[in-house]
């Protein structure tokens, strides 16, 4: 495998940034395209995708923002086929855990000519620490709707090791793994912790449907982004990934991260004081 070229999509990311770090210290050549990467790739710009393909012969293909959102199956599809005819034999997907949109993107990498493997992951531990549930710790105040709703929040380190293996290990290829943490926990409860982790206070309020996405707009946060919380908190929280998976230990060999263990790493950061 040592011959392999990785195109890392996404690759300044949660899970790109470190499955790349893991293959360019294994001596596997790499190239890092996001919108502002020096060779530029865009989701949007289909003209950008050539020159980011060019010259290599796998890829790890994240999507953004999620491949729920309209036009993800058109943008697979069309990158697809442009992948396999300039070369690239090996492809990782990132994909979601209980969609039925991502799931036909993943049929669409599946029915290509391509060596393939799909890694299905739910909500990062990372959200709460790198995007949307930074603001709000660091605020003191966390307002989310479905507060009752149980998940197995899986940690990024865990998604690129399991990545890096798929691009490493033959036996990988062909493979659909579902990737969790070891327990299922609330929003409330997962606050809770990080308020004990920080030694802070944290609220946690539950809302409504209709009041966090009047909350997301006076937040003037674009329709677009409204449209796939919605989605997410709707469809995917609705009880269907309310359960955990061995996948990490079989094909790592060991227990995925608890979110304890990520809280406690993170809170000595900083990251979550004010």
């Amino acid at each position: 495998m040592k011959d392999l070229k990785v195109l890392v999509i996404g690759g300044n990311g949660k899970t790109g940034r470190k499955l790349n770090k893991k293959l360019v210290d294994s001596g596997i050549e790499t190239r890092v395209v996001s919108r502002s990467s020096e060779v530029p790739f865009d989701w949007t710009q289909p003209k950008t995708w050539a020159a980011a393909v060019e010259g290599m012969n796998a890829v790890y293909i994240t999507f953004q923002p999620d491949l729920a959102v309209p036009g993800s199956q058109e943008a697979i599809q069309g990158f697809t086929d442009l992948a396999i005819r300039m070369g690239i034999s090996r492809i990782v997907l990132l994909s979601g855990r209980g969609e039925i949109e991502a799931e036909k993107c993943e049929d669409i990498v599946m029915n290509s000519d391509s060596k393939w493997t799909i890694v299905r992951c739910d909500w990062f531990n990372q959200n709460f620490s790198e995007s949307m549930f930074l603001e709000p710790i660091l605020a003191g105040h966390v307002a989310l709707p479905r507060s009752e709703a149980k998940i197995p929040f899986v940690d990024t380190d865990d998604i690129a090791d399991v990545a890096y293996e798929s691009f490493m290990d033959e036996k990988h290829i062909g493979q659909i793994y579902e990737l969790t943490g070891p327990r299922l926990l609330t929003f409330k409860e997962v606050t809770e912790e990080i308020a004990a982790a920080t030694k802070r206070e944290i609220q946690f309020t539950e809302l409504s449907f209709e009041q966090y996405n009047a909350m997301l707009r006076e937040l003037q946060i674009p329709d677009d982004y409204i449209w796939l919380v919605d989605y997410l908190f709707t469809e995917v929280l609705d009880g269907r990934n309310a359960k955990t998976t061995d996948t990490i230990e079989k094909v790592l060999g060991r227990k995925p991260k608890d979110i304890s263990e990520f809280i406690k790493e993170t809170s000595a950061t900083g990251v979550w004081n004010p």
